[in-house]
Protein backbone atom coordinates (compact mmCIF):
# COMPACT_ATOMS: atom_id res chain seq x y z
CA UNK A 1 0.00 0.00 0.00
CA UNK A 2 1.50 3.51 -0.98
CA UNK A 3 0.32 6.77 0.22
CA UNK A 4 -0.21 10.32 -1.57
CA UNK A 5 -0.72 13.65 0.13
CA UNK A 6 -1.85 15.50 -3.35
CA UNK A 7 -4.84 16.43 -1.49
CA UNK A 8 -2.88 18.22 1.34
CA UNK A 9 -0.95 20.18 -0.66
CA UNK A 10 -4.17 20.91 -3.14
CA UNK A 11 -6.28 22.05 0.41
CA UNK A 12 -3.06 24.48 1.03
CA UNK A 13 -3.46 26.21 -2.34
CA UNK A 14 -7.47 26.32 -1.81
CA UNK A 15 -6.74 27.94 1.71
CA UNK A 16 -3.72 30.35 0.50
CA UNK A 17 -1.56 28.53 2.75
CA UNK A 18 2.72 27.83 2.77
CA UNK A 19 4.16 24.88 3.91
CA UNK A 20 5.94 27.22 6.71
CA UNK A 21 1.88 28.05 7.36
CA UNK A 22 1.07 24.30 8.07
CA UNK A 23 3.93 23.77 10.03
CA UNK A 24 3.55 26.82 12.43
CA UNK A 25 -0.29 25.85 12.84
CA UNK A 26 -0.06 22.29 13.53
CA UNK A 27 2.67 22.32 15.38
CA UNK A 28 4.65 19.54 13.18
CA UNK A 29 7.80 19.83 12.38
CA UNK A 30 9.79 20.34 9.52
CA UNK A 31 10.67 16.37 9.12
CA UNK A 32 7.29 15.95 8.87
CA UNK A 33 6.59 18.26 6.23
CA UNK A 34 9.85 16.43 4.35
CA UNK A 35 7.96 13.06 5.11
CA UNK A 36 4.90 14.24 3.52
CA UNK A 37 6.39 15.75 0.47
CA UNK A 38 8.05 12.01 -0.41
CA UNK A 39 4.71 10.68 0.18
CA UNK A 40 6.16 8.80 2.99
CA UNK A 41 3.96 7.39 5.79
CA UNK A 42 3.46 9.77 8.77
CA UNK A 43 2.37 9.21 12.66
CA UNK A 44 -1.30 9.66 12.74
CA UNK A 45 -0.68 11.93 15.60
CA UNK A 46 0.77 14.24 13.02
CA UNK A 47 -1.96 13.59 10.37
CA UNK A 48 -4.71 14.47 13.35
CA UNK A 49 -2.42 17.75 14.09
CA UNK A 50 -3.17 18.63 10.48
CA UNK A 51 -6.78 18.03 10.23
CA UNK A 52 -7.06 20.05 13.30
CA UNK A 53 -5.09 23.24 11.85
CA UNK A 54 -7.43 22.73 8.61
CA UNK A 55 -10.74 22.37 10.00
CA UNK A 56 -10.87 18.67 7.77
CA UNK A 57 -11.10 14.74 7.71
CA UNK A 58 -8.13 12.97 7.38
CA UNK A 59 -9.55 12.01 3.36
CA UNK A 60 -9.42 15.62 2.79
CA UNK A 61 -5.35 15.29 2.66
CA UNK A 62 -4.61 11.98 2.15
CA UNK A 63 -4.79 9.04 0.00
CA UNK A 64 -4.32 5.04 0.03
CA UNK A 65 -3.77 3.03 -3.07
CA UNK A 66 -2.45 -0.31 -3.94
CA UNK A 67 1.23 -0.42 -5.66
CA UNK A 68 2.05 -2.93 -7.56
CA UNK A 69 3.56 -5.47 -5.94
CA UNK A 70 0.37 -6.14 -4.41
CA UNK A 71 0.45 -4.97 -0.98
CA UNK A 72 2.75 -3.72 1.66
CA UNK A 73 3.24 -4.44 5.61
CA UNK A 74 0.92 -7.13 6.49
CA UNK A 75 -0.85 -7.55 2.89
CA UNK A 76 -2.50 -4.41 3.29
Amino acid sequence: MAVSYIKLWKLLLDKGMKKTDLIDNAGISSNVLARLGKNNFVAMESLEKICKSLECNIGDIVEFYFDNNGGGENGL
